[in-house]
C-alpha cells in the first residue's frame, strides 16, 4: 500500500503542486511551435540569455510547470538561457494519437531538432521526474547535451520492462487497474489526453545500465530525501561515471520546491559551464 500511495503522488501530484505556486509573470524572449521530424509540431519557449538550459518536465505536466517553480527564477537571476518546450502529447504541442509516435526517443528527438532550429550547439538538460529519463537519453545520443541533471529519479527506469510503467499504460488505455483508479479518474476530470499519455508510458524510453556505464559527461543526481517511488538516485548515480549525488528536504512534490534544491543545481552549472 505504501508504494502505490507513493506512485500516486508521483504521477499527478506534482500538477496539482505546481497550481498552487505563484505563477511566474515574465514574458519569453521568444516562442514557437517548431515542426518536429514526423511533422508533430512542438510548443516551445525562450527566456534570458547566457548558457543554455534546457528545462524538461514530467508526467501529466508541462513547461508552465517548470516555470512556476523556483529554480526557474533562480536560473534567470543567474544569468542561464532558459529553453522550456511541452513534450510531445503535453500542453500546447501536437498529441498524436498513434503509440508508434511515442516510440524510438521521439521525445529526445525532438528536443534536438528544436536545437538545431535554434542555434545552439551546446547545452545542459534538465529532467524532473519522466523529464529525468527524457534527459538521460539526450545525454547518451545529443553530442551537444554537455552536462545534465536528473531530478527526481532512481534507477528503476533503466529496466525496459518496469512494472511501473506497463501498470500506468494498462491503466490509462482503459484496462482495469484498480490501483490506479484515482490517476484515471484525475486524468479525466482534468480533462488531460488519456490516449496520449497511455502512449507516452507505452514509448516510454529506458536508459541501460551499460548505457550509463559509458557516459562521460558530468550528471547530477538530486532527489528528495523521502524520495525513492522510482528507485534510489543513489543507484542512479553510481551508474554514472562522472555523476554526483545529492538530496534535499523531501519527497517527490516537495523536494524541487526547496532553496537547496536550486542552490545545488546553480552549484553543479558553475563548476561545470561549457
Amino acid at each position: 500500500m505504501k508504494l502505490l500511495l507513493s506512485i500516486l503522488c508521483c504521477s499527478f501530484l506534482l500538477n496539482i503542486t505546481a497550481q498552487t505556486i505563484s505563477r511566474s509573470t515574465i514574458s519569453p524572449a521568444h516562442s514557437g511551435r517548431l515542426a518536429s521530424f514526423d511533422g508533430t509540431k512542438i510548443y516551445y519557449e525562450v527566456y534570458g540569455k547566457g548558457n543554455p538550459v534546457v528545462l524538461l518536465h514530467g508526467f501529466m505536466n508541462t513547461g508552465n510547470t517548470l516555470k512556476n517553480l523556483p529554480l526557474f527564477n533562480a536560473l534567470l537571476q543567474s544569468g542561464y538561457q532558459l529553453i522550456v518546450p511541452d513534450l510531445r502529447g503535453n500542453g500546447k504541442s501536437d498529441k498524436p494519437h498513434h503509440r508508434d509516435a511515442y516510440l524510438h526517443d521521439a521525445e529526445a528527438k525532438d528536443i534536438m531538432r528544436l536545437m538545431d532550429a535554434l542555434k545552439i550547439k551546446k547545452y545542459t538538460v534538465f529532467g524532473y521526474s519522466r523529464g529525468a529519463i527524457i534527459a538521460s537519453r539526450l545525454l547518451i545520443l545529443d553530442n551537444n547535451a554537455q552536462n545534465g541533471i536528473m531530478g527526481g529519479m532512481g534507477a528503476a527506469f533503466t529496466d525496459p520492462n518496469w512494472p511501473r510503467r506497463i501498470m500506468f499504460y494498462h491503466a490509462l488505455i482503459g484496462d482495469s487497474v484498480p490501483e490506479l483508479k484515482e490517476v484515471v479518474a484525475y486524468v479525466k476530470k482534468s480533462g488531460l489526453d488519456q490516449l496520449s499519455l497511455a502512449f507516452q508510458q507505452y514509448g516510454q524510453p529506458s536508459t541501460s545500465k551499460e548505457e550509463f556505464s559509458q557516459l562521460k559527461k558530468p550528471v547530477l543526481v538530486i532527489c528528495g530525501n523521502e524520495d525513492s517511488a522510482d528507485g534510489k538516485g543513489s543507484e542512479l548515480a553510481a551508474l554514472i561515471p562522472n555523476a554526483i549525488f545529492e538530496t534535499v528536504p523531501g519527497n517527490h512534490t516537495q523536494a524541487w520546491q526547496s532553496p537547496e534544491f536550486s542552490q545545488k543545481i546553480i552549484g553543479f552549472l558553475k563548476q561545470n559551464s561549457h
